[in-house]
């Protein structure tokens, strides 16, 4: 087997430290890998408290293009010119030259696919639709030597295939995230619902991902058992400033009272117990989610689902939560009233939700990615 190479984000921390969504996947994935330790390529100056599965290879970071140059890409693609963020991902490809033959994995990176040299082989990992300001023709250019497309559902796939050129869309594999059940699982008192229903959402503090429509959702319920935390921030710092939507948020709960909780970023090594504390955990997403990590760690940590019916949630939750309407704070507040009414329903759905948890333990995605990297022929390898 090869050597596998990850790179992340330029300038994003391998790190327990940061709530990132492809650090996480990228921790989860190695800590469970078989046959070797993968390499992780970090942006030096990142924290310094990293993961310990895998090996760190730093390189020296340039500096950001910015937003304009971001901007300015959609128009230099019909041009044929390189897009600007390719720049910070040649810094952390630099010394290639040096690396002993490797599969290197791209995290949400179609611009650094062309910048991998043989005896290297390219994999774009996709957690998100990467491919929305590319033509079929620019996306056949940049990616045409990619050795597989990873997406991670099949909602996901389904967006990526349509923007490809026909002849990459076999290349297209779909490996769903998965969960630490060791350390997502039930707290000491499961099965509780007993007395007090409490929801749970974990997430960034924006509108994308719609915590307001949760104490919405709780507001129109005006019920005493039924009580709600919102975890999160913006960003990944529970220091930084609060945004419009943020103090929307805190206003909203201000006027709900006891019965609604905000509190700002906590580190991933504290997710676990917040989750264990809940009877149901919300995910109530308004965009296409391609498939929330926080899904999987609710029924792992053994809460009742309550998501939006839209992206790649269905996917993840599959008969073992319910799904209402993306931005319906009614329909929600009717599926959190029916779990509150019936302890027997409640117990039920927490008990499913553990169990579709367990058969998606990071091991399984491991295994999955281990099974398709092998799969791959090598660059420049005979056809």
């Amino acid at each position: 087997m090869r050597r596998t190479v990850h790179v992340i984000t330029p300038g994003d921390h391998y790190s327990p430290r940061t709530g990132s969504a492809v650090p996480t996947v990228v921790h989860g994935l190695n800590s469970s890998m078989r046959g070797g330790r993968a390499t992780v390529r970090v942006a030096r100056g990142t924290y310094a408290d990293r993961y310990d599965d895998a090996t760190i290879d730093e390189y020296e970071p340039v500096a950001d293009p910015g937003a304009w140059n971001r901007r300015l890409d959609v128009l230099r693609a019909p041009l044929g010119l390189a897009r600007s963020t390719a720049g910070p991902w040649a810094a952390a490809l630099a010394d290639q030259d040096r690396w002993e033959p490797s599969v290197v994995i791209l995290h949400n990176a179609p611009q650094a696919v062309g910048l991998v040299a043989r005896p290297h082989t390219p994999v774009l990992y996709a957690h998100n639709e990467l491919f929305r300001t590319y033509t079929q023709r620019e996306a056949g250019r940049v990616i045409g030597d990619v050795g597989a497309v990873v997406c991670v559902s099949d909602f996901l796939a389904e967006r990526t295939a349509d923007r490809l050129p026909r002849a990459l869309r076999d290349r297209v594999h779909v490996i769903r995230n998965g969960v630490d059940t060791a350390r997502f699982r039930p707290g000491p008192a499961f099965p509780k619902g007993q007395g007090e229903l409490h929801v749970v959402f974990v997430g960034r503090t924006i509108p994308d991902k719609g915590p307001d429509i949760l104490l919405q959702a709780v507001e129109l319920l005006d019920r005493a058992d039924i009580r709600a935390t919102v975890v999160g921030s913006a960003g990944f710092s529970a220091t930084a400033p609060l945004t419009s939507y943020e103090r929307q948020v805190r206003a909203r709960a201000d006027r709900i009272g006891r019965r609604a909780t905000v509190l700002p970023f906590v580190p991933r090594p504290e997710v676990p117990g917040l989750l264990a504390t809940a009877d149901v955990v919300v995910v109530p997403s308004v965009w296409p989610d391609p498939c929330p990590l926080t899904v999987l760690e609710g029924m792992a940590a053994g809460a009742a689902i309550v998501a939006s019916a839209v992206g790649g949630i269905p996917e993840v939750v599959g008969d073992a939560g319910a799904l209402v309407d993306a931005g319906d704070a009614r329909a929600l507040a009717d599926a959190l009233e029916r779990l509150a009414e019936d302890p027997r329903t409640l117990e039920a759905a927490r008990s499913r939700a553990r169990a579709r948890a367990e058969g998606r333990d990071w091991a399984v995605a491991s295994a999955e990615l281990d099974t398709l990297l092998r799969s791959i022929r090598p660059a420049g390898a005979p056809g």
